[in-house]
């Protein structure tokens, strides 16, 4: 019997036995017993006498059950308005988000993005939902028509003597029940191709590269854009296909089509009947061919596939498994037909027999498909697993070397195309070790420009005496940017001074999103230069700002968009009004402004403003008088938010930096366009690229995610006003095929290059995390001979931060790449570069130099034109046989030299710590030259580094003094030939050990430089006899070196003291310890 002949009631009521309307009457599915004349019977039998036909009962009276009262129409329309004002106001929130989205969108002039990726993933999941539905209906519909029972339902079996009237479910409401499944089935897997949008999108505006695959001959725009697509398209279709064939075998079994019996009275224990046979074949066949179409499809991904050694095909795979593949999918579909036309002939599976029989039929029917598949099974088994396996074994490995070369070649040619690398202008760098005097006479811009200040060490400092009050802030990590002051290009230290409410007293929602909204000005220092006491030098600084850049640009010093900015604040009021906006701290009240720009969504009217309150879940938005009719809300303040969500496509930079231009403030954003299908390419893990020390320490600088691929490009600068958030994209790479295809998907938002000014194009650098990357594959794609790269005897590594902590570097921790000016072999003067650098490959604990790595930089500073050499990438090339020490090797001779080790624990001891600030490498010389900044803090909760010695090292050589032009000359014979940016403090720098005091030191920069340049000029202007000049420095030295044998007692004593236990010794040893070295830090 079939489903429905059991659960018919279930799916049709008026088939319901209990229902006294259908009780014994004539569409009863229960038997009737009629009195039937079989074989056999004895003719003229009668029935008994006393015995009466049967006779059907009479079914109950029933009475009409009194109707009950109808509602009024008042009701009717109550309950009506009432469902409709709670559907509406159910919208209404479910809305609000995206409602407030538009708006946000809107003011921002990018709608559009909304627009066509709503309409991408809707379009998507309607179609596909739409085709699944109706490849679903269409699959049941035919089951449904092929029924074996008549189109009611209705069912008349001969069981022996006894005839079986019943009722099923009729064909009309089976249709119904598969419109509604086939809907809900497209609705829920509708939806599962809406994350790969993007996709789709590209591959209907594909773009060509320009280049071909060595081994198809297609061009890389195939497998960037249109494979991708291709596969979800047929990933589709067979999932399509597979609903189908499920659709039909389960319709089928709900209608009779296939039965399962049991094997009595001659019947086997299945029936399908033709028509079913026939559909399901249909059904089988399609699938098979799907599978095959995938089969081939999958071939092409063989050229992106990661291997043991390389990303692409190999010698194997080439001459193994792409053949197979194409075998194979020819012998799925050969299958499928076979297996579909044997479906629809054979006999084995109809029409009733004995058990004993149907068992023999069925078996002798099945043998030839069982067969094929059997055979199909074994041919694969050989062909994809035991073939490839053997030809690997027994032919690629003992000749591996000569078998893959070309196939590396292809590994190493696509990887430098697809990372940008294949422009590297390399240089063989004969490196010296040893220090000679004049050294550095012809590299004095050079030596001007080494960078003192460490910007991840310098933030304190900045905050100290910048902050100016305690709701101002400045990031963890500051950034290292280029100005032309005074008409020559200067290393800077910028930072912006973001508005910090953790650090207000009284927080309200008031003065949180109203009152407390923006921060204000840069504050920036020279990077190469600081003050006698070891302060930044600024040249911008203050509230209100004053400095070079005030003067020069005279920018708008407001910053309501920064990364650190609150949630949303509400700004604007009609003219007139009376300005609550406080601007920056004057006098005893502050200075208040109002925000005049237009930098987010209207809030005027009381629509807007239910919106947002249901938005950020606050009242106060609807109800406080802060909120007026020309109001604004500034929400999603983070420059790299902005940019994310205006571009989802695009990969940013973990590194957001302020710069002012063009009397703006503003935050620049590097975009990346990427790939995972570039054929050939090796695939990176581009977080792991872009980890290091700055990454793990920082809490405003990232890398760029657990982000697969083999293709990048650096292809947009955007940029976001601090003052009014607005977003402007710039397509910097114009000859990137993927940006070209989002320009055509999303028109008319880029800008080209021709609009970049020239004041900003001088602030636009080469990005950091895409060096970072290509650094990681220039580790061992430097080496450009398939031979070399398969022995593996030449690849390098990054070296690890040699300035953080042992267990960091047991981490592996890499060093982070340092922005500095410098001249390599293969430019005319200095350039503003990226530079990095390689020790080998390897665990060995041998740290030397193998290579330096540097990229130019500077755009320039033309409107429209990006500077010629910007992104030229240098490598200069060790000899192998060079001792160069690498920057792990370098810093553990600055730890093990006496002099720097004694000083430094004196330093480190009592009250003050130590910080070792960043080790960068320069090719100065004729060798290579690490400078490391040697920072001084107290242990006070006000305190701050200063700069107080510089440590240098070339070759084995060390130097260390108060100032890098002295530590300079201390390696170069005691004559560098060249003047360091801090020249001008040697012999008078102070001896403060470090920085203290609170808002009294932040007053500004210029009272310290001002007291050092008379410092200066009172010690240039006293005189005296040499031997005066003698005798003062003998006495100098003798008191300085008894205030160190007197720090070095104390030590002793207060180590003696700790481990007998007496405290009050210790106290004591402790303050003889401090004030020796204060002595001592008073006599230097």
């Amino acid at each position: 019997m079939s489903f429905f002949d059991m659960f018919g009631p279930m799916f049709d009521p008026e088939s319901d036995p209990g229902d006294p309307r259908n009780r014994r009457s004539g569409n009863d599915d229960d038997p009737v017993i009629l009195n039937v004349q079989a074989d056999g019977d004895e003719t003229g039998q009668r029935p008994d006498a006393g015995a009466r036909p049967p006779r059907r009962p009479a079914g109950p009276r029933l009475t009409q059950r009194p109707s009950a009262p109808h509602a009024g129409r008042g009701s009717k329309i109550l309950i009506g308005v009432v469902v409709a004002i709670v559907v509406l106001v159910g919208l209404f929130f479910g809305l609000a988000n995206f409602i407030t989205d538009l708006m946000w969108y809107g003011q921002l002039g990018f709608q559009s993005v909304v627009w066509t990726q709503l309409g991408v993933k809707v379009g998507l999941w309607v179609a596909y939902a739409a085709l699944m539905a109706l490849v679903g209906f269409v699959s049941a519909a035919l089951a449904i028509r092929a029924r074996p029972d008549s189109a009611d339902g209705s069912t008349i079996r001969i069981n022996g003597d006894v005839v079986e009237v019943g009722k099923g479910i009729s064909s009309k409401t089976a249709r119904r029940i598969a419109v509604v499944i086939s809907l809900i089935v497209g609705i829920v897997f509708g939806a599962q191709f809406n994350a790969n949008w993007a996709d789709i999108l590209l591959m209907f505006n594909a773009q060509r590269f320009g280049t071909t695959d060595p081994q198809f001959g297609l061009d890389n725009g195939f497998y960037v854009f249109i494979l991708p697509g291709l596969q979800l398209v047929v990933s589709a279709v067979s999932m399509l296909l597979f609903i189908g064939i499920v659709f039909s075998l389960v319709t089928h079994v709900l209608m009779g089509g296939i039965r399962f019996t049991m094997p009595v009275h001659g019947r086997g224990v299945l029936d399908v009947t033709k028509r079913a046979r026939r559909q399901i074949a249909v059904w089988l066949i399609l699938n098979m061919l799907a599978w095959s179409g995938r089969q081939i499809v999958g071939v092409f991904a063989h050229l992106t596939q990661q291997g043991d050694r390389i990303t692409g095909a190999t010698y194997t795979t080439v001459n193994a498994t792409i053949p197979v593949t194409f075998v194979m999918a020819a012998i799925t579909a050969v299958l499928g037909l076979f297996l579909g036309v044997w479906l629809m002939r054979s006999h084995a599976l109809e029409g009733p027999a004995k058990p004993t029989v149907r068992a023999a039929a069925a078996l002798k029917a099945w043998r030839t498909p069982v067969v094929a598949i059997a055979a199909t099974v074994v041919v694969s088994m050989v062909l994809t697993v035991a073939w490839p396996m053997l030809l690997q074994r027994f032919k690629v490995n003992p000749n591996a070397q000569e078998m893959e070369s070309s196939y590396i070649q292809r590994n190493i040619a696509a990887t430098q195309q697809a990372y940008g690398l294949d422009g590297i202008k390399v240089e063989q760098y004969e490196a010296t070790t040893r220090g000679e005097s004049g050294a550095l006479s012809n590299e004095t811009e050079t030596t001007a420009q080494i960078r003192l200040l460490d910007p991840q060490v310098v933030s304190p400092t900045f905050k100290q005496l910048q902050q100016s009050k305690q709701y101002y802030t400045f990031a963890d990590t500051l950034a290292v940017d280029k100005y032309e002051i005074d008409g020559e290009s200067q290393d800077t230290v910028i930072a912006a001074r973001e508005l910090d409410l953790d650090g207000l007293d009284n927080r309200n929602w008031v003065n949180d999103h109203t009152v407390y909204t923006h921060g204000y000005g840069v504050v920036a220092a020279y990077g190469n230069k600081v003050t006698a006491d070891g302060q930044p030098r600024f040249f911008e600084s203050g509230i209100p700002t004053q400095g070079k850049l005030t003067d020069s640009e005279k920018y708008e010093p407001r910053i309501y968009f920064s990364p650190n900015a609150t949630e949303y604040s509400i700004v604007g009021a009609p003219e007139g009004t009376e300005s609550w906006e406080f601007d920056y701290p004057t006098g005893s009240q502050g200075a208040t402004t109002t925000f005049s720009g237009d930098g987010g969504p209207s809030v005027g009217n009381i629509f807007s403003r239910l919106l947002y309150a249901i938005r950020f879940g606050s009242d106060q938005i609807l109800f406080s008088d802060r909120v007026t009719s020309a109001s604004q809300i500034l929400y999603d303040r983070s420059p790299k938010e902005r940019v994310a969500k205006v571009a989802p496509y695009l990969t940013l930079d973990g590194r957001v930096y302020p710069a002012v231009v063009d009397g703006r403030v503003k935050w620049i954003v590097d975009g990346y366009t990427t790939s995972d299908a570039y054929p050939y390419s090796q695939m990176t893990d581009l977080g792991e690229a872009t980890e290091d020390s700055t990454t793990t320490t920082s809490s405003t600088i990232t890398g760029l995610g657990s982000q697969k691929a083999n293709y990048i490009r650096n292809s947009v600068k955007a940029t976001v006003d601090a003052y009014d958030g607005s977003v402007d994209l710039y397509v910097w790479d114009e000859n990137d095929p993927v940006i070209k295809a989002w320009q055509q998907i999303f028109p008319g938002q880029y800008h080209p290059v021709s609009e970049i000014s020239g004041d900003l194009m001088s602030h636009l650098r080469y990005p950091e995390n895409l060096f970072k990357v290509q650094r990681e594959l220039l580790a061992k794609y430097h080496v450009g001979s398939a031979s070399q790269f398969f022995s593996g005897e030449d690849f390098w590594q990054t070296p690890v931060d040699p300035t953080e902590s042992e267990s960091a570097q047991k981490q592996d921790i890499l060093q982070p790449p340092y922005y500095l000016t410098l001249q390599t072999g293969g430019s005319s003067e200095p350039v503003f570069s990226l530079t990095s650098s390689y020790i080998p490959a390897g665990t060995s604990t041998r740290e030397i130099l193998t290579g330096f790595l540097s990229v130019d930089s500077d755009a320039g500073s033309t409107k429209g034109k990006i500077g010629a050499n910007y992104g030229t990438i240098r490598l200069q090339e060790l000899p192998k046989d060079s001792n160069v020490p690498g920057p792990g090797q370098a810093q553990n001779n600055f730890n093990a030299d006496a002099d720097v080790s004694k000083e430094l624990n004196l330093l480190q001891s009592g009250s003050t710590n130590v910080k070792r600030g960043n080790l960068l490498t320069l090719p100065l010389g004729g060798g290579l030259v690490y400078v490391q900044p040697v920072y001084v803090q107290s242990s006070g909760s006000t305190s701050f580094p200063l700069l107080k010695k510089v440590l240098v090292a070339f070759g084995d050589q060390v130097g260390f003094a108060d100032t890098l032009d002295e530590a300079l000359d201390q390696v170069f014979g005691g004559d560098s030939g060249a003047a360091a940016g801090d020249a001008e403090n040697a012999g008078h720098t102070s001896g403060t050990a470090s920085g203290s005091g609170g808002e009294g030191a932040g007053s500004g920069s210029s009272d310290s430089q001002g007291s050092t340049d008379k410092q200066a000029g009172s010690d240039s202007s006293s005189d005296g006899s040499g031997s005066g000049k003698s005798d003062g420095s003998s006495q100098t030295n003798a008191d300085l070196k008894a205030a160190l044998q007197d720090a070095a007692q104390a030590m002793k004593d207060s180590d003696a003291a700790m481990k007998n236990g007496d405290w009050t010794a210790y106290g004591q040893a402790q303050k003889q310890l401090q004030d020796a070295l204060n002595k001592a830090l008073s006599l230097q």
